[in-house]
């Protein structure tokens, strides 16, 4: 159902009783109406956040999504509780946003508004309690118990406790058996506080009363008050110095850090405070960006070389008559560079721009080049910045303090209102697409609907084009620019692959490095370059396997087997989080032979590092780069120098510029290409080229060694021969014969359940509505998915296939709305999970 969002202008007052339509952080599939109260009529306005109470004990945060003056009729409408805002927090193309993509993604707009705003402008509620006024204290008291007494005793000096607060006030560790006997007794009242999160970040400081410096006279007078205190004479001309307030009187209000005039003795604390005791001093605090401020580098001219500049033109030309365009450009071709041009040229004009990355590790780097050239008025967004940092940023659009920002997916969200350009760099890479939970949406897809939205322009960026991104742009929807030479015509990288056939046989591997790839990069230390290993698997080994009887220890959640990782020397399901110890014997036949079975980036790592125990060595992944700045400090690292070799996953393929990387090795090909799924060859493709675009992006050559057991393969020759061109025309052929993306849209539904037995049955009871109300081949399943059972729920999946160019998304999705709907209101089918994922990659 299409959520209609309605404004009511709130200039004048309103005579009526108000309603609001309001969206609650819940997954419901319509809005509740509450009503306004009389003294909020002047100030609530759409796209506001209020606290309502949801139930009969909830209240939660909501956003005002219209108001109106028609009371609900099928139940009586409570009033909001409080206002939050006295300006709306979300804009009303927000607002149609939510709407829309709750409609397309097949999920509540609640749910699109927890994903959208940032959790420090969601409230909180805690529980606190407090002393029943109605409780006849003189009559009852001495009948309570004496921790009871304790804690009565407690709230009639306090106005209200929390619940640790109240069990330390008892000294009982079990304080919910003692509030239980007391609400019993009706001697106290449970209540839900609600409070703001976001806490602005401010900073203490002190200044000297107004009346001191009016005149020397009465500064002079306040020396001589002063004289027989040595070190508060001294601290007042530690002021003065740093605050020359004869000089410029003005200087004086913004006062001086509390920190700086205290200096490093402590006893400076007891100075200050007399001071201030005596009115000589003033203290305050002045709320300040949790950002540091950043001036834009002057010299940071970007001049463009001339096939840069030929398509920045190209591409200004295609805006004038199309809103999207794809801008093709080969690995090291400086897209960067012309995104810069394009950007400044925007922001010249009066709009803003959204800069849109895959990964947290591309923002590092990117990041501080944009900020040589754009300074502080550029906001970065991303889910490693704390709550408070991310409410900063968002508030800082809404005020136009951004009006540039660089983030991933998620800073579709943020509240532009005057959006002229949308950059969406890599625009192949999956990070786009959001997994878990609703809404599960597409950055890339969602960009092109905040485009029209704000009738701006879009700008796709990638050197390996999605097939669906390409099929548009070259069929003439969008429009297309192509820069198909390196900057500084650096040459492409030399692509080779090592046949580990041949070197198996020849008995010249060593683990699992060929003799080619190890000579490779002794030579390359030798040479004082620096080399990438990409192994798209992190962890030790995929798996422990017991060599006596074949037992693999698996996740007691998932049907899984568990990864080794070896710094932490545990056994970890990538699904669920489960971890244990290595097992020292098996469980099954109680040997002790077992063996860890295939690699990962750890692995890599400690094989590497005994091979060649000189190399400086990092690892670039999930596990190593989980802290706030890891991904900063490791690609600081490698950029100056104090990296040799930078073993990575899937981060270390995305954008990553470092003027001295000469040799990528790729181990696991094989396992990539061959994996069941109708885009394994183009996502091999992309990586391959992607990471292979590391190396010699200067005037060295780079080389690439791949690692195969097949060097045959079709696949590898186009990537040794950087022929996406070839890829496309064998992948849009296979896609249109079997009625694959971009000639069809893909809908699938996973079926979830405790019960194995009931997952399969409700799964096929769903596939039999949907194949009779739509076609027999539209509808695929019901199927068992690769891993058949995740956090101890069985899964089954049915993937429905729609004609792109039929219209009929709408009705198809109608149709699965109320399958869906139908099947899980039956008794037997009530615990059963259907969770659709429109457009699934």
């Amino acid at each position: 159902m299409q959520l209609e969002f309605n404004s009511v202008s709130t200039e004048t007052a309103q005579p009526e009783t108000r309603f609001a339509d309001v969206i609650l952080p819940l997954p419901l599939p319509a809005l509740f109406t509450y009503r306004v109260p009389a003294d909020m009529n002047a100030e609530v306005q759409v796209g506001s956040r209020v606290i309502v109470q949801f139930g009969k004990k909830k209240v939660m945060t909501a956003v005002i999504a219209g108001l109106h003056t028609v009371p609900p009729k099928e139940y009586q409408a409570k009033y909001i509780l409080e206002l939050l805002d006295t300006e709306p927090t979300v804009t009303p193309i927000q607002l149609r946003l939510f709407g829309w993509m709750a409609e397309y993604y097949l999920c509540a707009v609640g749910d699109v508004m927890n994903a959208a705003l940032p959790s420090g402008l969601k409230l909180s509620s805690e529980s606190r309690i407090q002393f029943n006024p109605d409780f006849d204290i003189d009559l009852y008291y001495d009948t309570l118990e004496p921790d009871e007494k304790k804690l009565i005793d407690a709230l009639q000096q306090a106005d209200s406790l929390l619940y640790d607060e109240a069990a330390d006030t008892a000294g009982v560790k079990n304080i919910y058996k003692l509030l239980k006997q007391l609400i019993g007794k009706r001697a106290i009242i449970l209540f839900e506080q609600v409070k703001e999160k976001y806490k602005p970040k401010v900073i203490k400081k002190v200044r000297l009363y107004d009346e001191f410096f009016s005149s020397e006279a009465r500064l002079n007078q306040l020396f001589t008050q002063l004289e027989r205190s040595p070190k508060q004479v001294a601290m007042l001309m530690t002021y003065l110095q740093k605050v020359p307030v004869f000089n410029n009187p003005d200087l004086n209000a913004k006062g001086l850090e509390k920190n700086t005039i205290l200096g490093e003795e402590k006893a400076n604390r007891a100075v200050l405070s007399a001071l201030v005791t005596k009115r000589v001093f003033e203290e305050f605090t002045e709320q300040i960006s949790r950002f540091e401020d950043i001036a834009a580098d002057e010299n940071a001219e970007i001049i463009l070389s001339e096939p840069q500049e030929r398509v920045r033109r190209n591409i200004t030309e295609i805006f004038e008559s199309k809103d999207v365009a794809l801008l093709h450009g080969i690995t090291g071709s400086g897209k960067t560079e012309i995104y810069i041009q394009l950007i400044q040229q925007v922001l010249d004009g009066g709009s803003q721009v959204l800069f849109l990355l895959p990964e947290i590790a591309l923002t590092t780097q990117i990041v501080s080049r944009l900020r040589k050239v754009f300074g502080s008025k550029m906001g970065v967004y991303h889910s490693r910045f704390s709550d408070n940092e991310r409410v900063e940023v968002y508030r800082g659009v809404r005020n136009g303090t951004y009006n540039f920002v660089v983030g991933v997916r998620s800073a579709i969200f943020l509240p532009f209102d005057n959006l002229g350009l949308i950059i969406v760099d890599e625009e192949h890479e999956t990070s786009y697409k959001q997994a878990d939970p609703a809404p599960r949406y597409n950055a890339r897809d969602m960009a092109v609907v905040l485009n029209s939205f704000h009738q701006g322009k879009l700008l796709l960026g990638s050197a390996t084009p999605s097939i669906e991104t390409y099929f548009h742009a070259s069929s003439g929807r969008w429009g297309l620019a192509e820069l198909s030479s390196r900057f500084g015509n650096a040459p492409l990288p030399d692509i080779k692959l090592v046949d580990l056939k041949a070197e198996r046989n020849a008995k010249t591997m060593k683990n699992n490095f060929s003799s080619t790839l190890l000579d490779a990069l002794e030579q390359n230390a030798r040479d004082n370059k620096q080399s990438i290993l990409f192994q798209n698997r992190r962890g030790y080994s995929p798996y422990m396997n017991c060599l006596d009887c074949g037992w693999i220890p698996k996740c007691i959640n998932c049907d899984v087997s568990l990864t080794y990782h070896m710094a932490a020397h545990e056994l970890r399901c990538h699904y669920c989080g489960h971890y244990e110890a290595p097992p020292s014997n098996c469980r099954a036949c109680g040997r002790t032979r077992l063996k860890t079975v295939g690699f990962g980036t750890e692995k890599i790592e400690e094989e590497l590092q005994l091979l060649m125990p000189d190399l400086r060595i990092q690892r670039m992944d999930l596990d190593s780069t989980r802290k706030k700045h890891s991904f900063q400090d490791i690609i600081s690292d490698f950029e100056t120098g104090k990296t040799d070799v930078l073993v990575g996953t899937q981060m270390v393929s995305k954008g990553l510029d470092f003027d001295n990387v000469t040799l990528v090795g790729i181990f696991d090909v094989d396992r990539m290409i061959h994996f069941p799924d109708f885009r394994s060859h183009e996502r091999t493709f992309q990586l391959l080229t992607q990471v292979s675009g590391r190396a010699g992006r200067r005037k060295s050559q780079g080389r690439v060694l791949i690692q195969t057991g097949n060097i045959e393969h079709n696949l590898l020759k186009k990537v040794l021969n950087h022929d996406y061109a070839g890829l496309y025309e064998e992948e849009i052929a296979e896609r249109k014969k079997f009625y694959y993306p971009p000639f069809s849209r893909l809908i699938r539904l996973s079926i979830k359940h405790e019960d194995e037995i009931s997952c399969h049955s409700g799964a096929n009871k769903l596939a039999d509505k949907l194949k009779a109300q739509l076609t027999v081949r539209s509808v695929l399943g019901p199927e068992t998915p690769l891993i058949s059972r995740i956090r101890n729920l069985h899964l089954q999946e049915i993937m429905i296939k729609i004609d792109r160019e039929s219209g009929g998304l709408k009705g198809a999705k109608q149709i699965i709305v109320s399958a869906i709907a139908a099947l899980t209101a039956e008794k037997e089918f009530r615990a059963l999970q259907v969770i659709p994922d429109v457009d699934p990659l």
